[in-house]
């Protein structure tokens, strides 16, 4: 063998024994943690104070950057850029604690998974009636489709004039193989059960029977997204479907459109919601995720260090996508 070969050779038994020593000081170390600890409160949460105040009056930061699907936590190796229970998880420790007075939620997102964007809706709604407590947001470069969808029941909504928002409305998307698979001479046998069980699947083409059953579907989650910016926004049918036809919209358009109340940042938002409820001295915080002190710090090293290149995440995330079309609430590629 030659000299780049023993080399390999070498580099790869060390990191199979570094792997095994790893494993067994990450076991050690949170073995405790994870005996004492039940499913239905892994995520445990930490507070980061932003301004210092009144304790029993404090204003929640709340932030949903990324595409916003369920695609579980982070390992060790990555973190994964939205955690849509961990979310929630924030959302519900809210309605439980009486000294959270406000939220502001930052959104930069271009929307994601219809049934995920429901359920930030629906915490939210919850949070109001139950609460009565006021909930501001301010939108980042982009908060469009599933992002509006989620900032649409805010008392008061923030964009910048560059700010990316609108695509209100539903898009499903798949892949047609066959014309592919036929040029390489591949065929697909398929037993089904009816003659749409395959439908959408990528196998072949779609009837104009089978696309009008997905319209139909595609239809109704419409109706349901308008439903929530009218309810959200206090506006009328007309006034909402007069830009909810999939069109994105710059700040400026949206104030003019009704979607959102006013132009600033961050930093606007914040002393707004102070001023117009009286929470000048609110403390502000944020949520932090406490995942077990050298358990995370590891994390984080090795997953800089030794976790996967850009192509091979891209790759897993191929293998391990599904086919599958799903409604969505986005805007832009899948």
């Amino acid at each position: 063998m030659n000299t780049k070969r023993w080399i390999a050779i070498i580099i790869a038994a060390f990191l199979f024994i570094f792997s095994i020593g790893l494993n067994a000081v990450i076991g050690f170390f949170s073995s405790d943690l994870i005996s004492t600890v039940s499913e239905e409160t892994t995520i445990a949460l930490n507070e980061k104070v932003i301004e210092s105040g009144n304790i029993t009056e404090r204003i929640a930061l709340l932030t949903v950057d990324g595409v916003i699907q369920d695609v579980g936590s982070g390992n060790i190796w990555s973190q994964v850029e939205y955690d849509h229970q961990l979310f929630l998880k924030q959302l519900d420790t809210i309605l439980q604690d009486p000294t959270v007075q406000a939220i502001v939620l930052t959104v930069n997102s271009p929307g994601g998974g219809a049934i995920e964007s429901a359920e930030i809706h629906k915490k939210l709604v919850q949070i109001k009636n139950e609460r009565n407590i006021p909930i501001y947001v301010s939108m980042g470069s982009m908060a469009a489709s599933g992002g509006y969808y989620i900032a649409a029941p805010a008392d008061k909504i923030y964009a910048h004039r560059e700010t990316i928002t609108g695509s209100i409305g539903v898009i499903m998307s798949s892949y047609n193989f066959s014309q592919l698979a036929e040029n390489f001479g591949i065929e697909f046998e398929t037993i089904k059960s009816g003659q749409h069980k395959d439908m959408f699947s990528g196998t072949r083409a779609s009837t104009e029977e089978e696309k009008a059953m997905m319209q139909e579907m595609i239809n109704d989650s419409y109706e349901v997204f308008v439903d929530v910016v009218e309810e959200g926004r206090g506006m009328s049918e007309a006034e909402v479907k007069a830009v909810a036809d999939g069109r994105i919209l710059g700040g400026s358009q949206a104030v003019k459109a009704g979607l959102v109340d006013e132009l600033g940042g961050l930093d606007d938002t914040i002393a707004s919601l102070r001023s117009d409820y009286g929470l000048q001295n609110a403390t502000l915080f944020e949520y932090k995720v406490n995942t077990g002190g050298i358990r995370s710090f590891l994390s984080m090293k090795l997953g800089s260090l030794f976790g996967p290149s850009v192509e091979q995440q891209m790759i897993t995330k191929l293998m391990n996508s599904s086919n599958s079309p799903r409604l969505m609430y986005l805007y832009g590629e899948f």
